[in-house]
């Protein structure tokens, strides 16, 4: 089956993601090295105070929903491209979705563990 390309932003929703979140991503880790020496040696204690920061957990969460996100519009474009059966390409996206859905989970039970 052959797929019809209508309108002129086809596509653009999942372009505009891919580079939101690689700025986001990148940012995120320019952020967190300049913290990292700014901070001295890094103990156990350095550690868990940097995280204890609201404004760290919550950026270190929206870098990991950008990764998520990243790699969902990576994974589906791979799949949409190699996949072909329909079946075999649904059952691959559900998975990628429950396991990055997971992911995210266990990014939250990570950064807000008590």
């Amino acid at each position: 089956m052959k797929r019809i390309v209508v309108g002129a932003h086809y596509g653009v929703k999942d372009w505009l993601a891919q580079r939101v979140t690689a700025i986001l991503m990148a940012l995120y880790t320019l952020v967190f090295v300049a913290v990292l020496l700014a901070s001295g040696p890094l103990t156990y204690a350095s550690w868990k105070a940097l995280f204890a920061a609201g404004w760290m957990r919550l950026a270190t969460f929206v870098f990991a929903v950008s990764v998520l996100i990243h790699a969902w519009v990576g994974v589906r474009d791979i799949l949409m491209d190699y996949a072909k059966p329909t079946g075999l390409r649904f059952a691959l996206d559900v998975a990628a979705i429950v396991t990055l859905v997971a992911y995210a989970g266990w990014a939250l039970q990570i950064l807000w563990r008590a």
